[in-house]
């Protein structure tokens, strides 16, 4: 679980790092600024890649998302780097990518809110607190 976690959220950083590349970038800009392009390509490819690496746990968990397209993209720009259409990056990071970024952030939650709940439920923490006492001043063992 720990390792899905680490993948969602560089999948997270990664879609928010290539929405926020395009923003107010043309594609004609894109193709010109040569550092944001193979910076826009770096993170396609990292978010194709962590999403090859996700558990089928967590797939099959949150069908709604579509797992593949990422790694399908990631595949194109790195086995034809050559013929990457900047059209369609730029139009997946403008459009795709945020909403993306926000499944990704809710499923986060969900898991993180999962195990806050399971460590909650074990046997020792199913038991309310113990009422505190109130601490005599007197006192500096820190015990009432």
């Amino acid at each position: 679980m720990q390792r899905d976690l680490l993948l969602l959220g560089e999948m997270t950083g990664a879609a928010e790092r290539a929405s926020e590349l395009v923003t107010g970038i043309t594609v004609q800009a894109l193709q010109a600024d040569r550092l944001h392009g193979e910076s826009l390509l770096w993170n396609f490819t990292v978010l194709g890649e962590a999403a090859t690496q996700l558990s089928d746990d967590i797939t099959e968990r949150f069908p709604a998302i579509p797992w593949q397209q990422p790694a399908r993209l990631r595949n194109r720009i790195v086995h034809g780097y050559w013929s990457i259409d900047l059209d369609i990056l730029h139009t997946t990071a403008t459009d795709q990518l945020p909403t993306f970024a926000r499944d990704f952030r809710q499923i986060l939650d969900t898991l993180t809110a999962g195990e806050h709940t399971a460590t909650a439920l074990t046997p020792d923490a199913a038991a309310p607190p113990a009422p505190e006492q109130p601490q005599d001043p007197a006192r500096s063992d820190g015990e009432g």
